[in-house]
């Protein structure tokens, strides 16, 4: 069995695979004071809780956009799971070839997406992860990364609100009945969800028309859900994104170590 994590920097993502049927999934907070005996607790929990003992795990790959929490990670892993790590990162094979300024600087989680976008749907595409940062990233039909957008994800635009403005309080992200509202909280999740549609379908149709062609629009990440389901432009939401991503880079990386 393969275990795919995902390390961001809101939540930490984790995934079972038992060849090619992901059989369980699992989140937890980051934290950057986890020592590596509370993350080997939280795997060693994680496997229970899918009654999956530690002989059963052939390997784990890792993407990671929080480098302060590797060291912790890794060791836990080896402590208590008895593997070593695979991290998303130079030498690792992704089948993706980065046409950016600095293709190491492109970060782990937006070429996994990428990869589990083409990979699993075909290309032209456009992937657009609803994460911390929301990320709207181009991939040619023949598989190379041509370049992306990065905007505030939705989470950080209502809490921009209530941290900046004295009178406003933290919000719930949900959509309301109406555009126009009669009271605070309702007028603040209207401008947050519907205007964070807006700029959704307006980055979608401008990114179509600067590379002047049609491209599937496939969409992950924790609220992506709920976007998703008000627009029209975003043609697949697929949860597991990142996962399959992983899934295929670790599997691309195995049949090259082999020949």
């Amino acid at each position: 069995m393969l275990i795919v994590i995902d390390i961001g920097n809101t939540n930490i993502t984790m995934g079972i695979y038992h060849e090619d049927l992901l059989i369980g999934t699992y989140r937890l907070t980051t934290k950057f004071q986890r020592t590596s005996d509370e993350y080997g607790f939280m795997l060693l929990s994680f496997l229970n809780a899918s009654a999956i003992t530690v002989k059963d795990i052939d390997d784990i790959i890792i993407s990671s956009v929080v480098p302060k929490i590797n060291y912790s990670f890794t060791n836990s892993i080896k402590k208590y799971l008895f593997k070593e790590p695979i991290f998303i990162g130079p030498g690792v094979k992704t089948g993706i070839d980065i046409r950016i300024d600095n293709p190491s600087t492109l970060g782990a989680d937006r070429l996994v997406d990428a990869v589990g976008a083409y990979y699993t749907y075909g290309g032209p595409c456009l992937v657009i992860d609803f994460g911390t940062a929301t990320t709207y990233d181009v991939v040619s039909h023949q598989g190379e990364f041509l370049g992306g957008a990065t905007a505030p994800g939705i989470g950080i635009c209502a809490n921009a609100l209530s941290s900046q403005a004295a009178k406003l309080p933290e919000i719930e992200i949900q959509k309301p009945e109406c555009v126009i509202a009669k009271n605070t909280i309702k007028s603040m999740q209207s401008g947050v969800f519907f205007g964070y549609i807006g700029q959704t379908e307006y980055l979608i149709q401008q990114i179509k028309k600067e590379y002047q062609q049609d491209m599937k629009v496939i969409s992950t990440g924790g609220l992506g859900r709920m976007i998703a389901k008000e627009t029209a432009l975003i043609d697949i939401y697929d949860a597991d994104l990142t996962f399959k991503g992983l899934k295929i880079i670790y599997d691309k990386t195995k049949r090259k170590q082999s020949l």
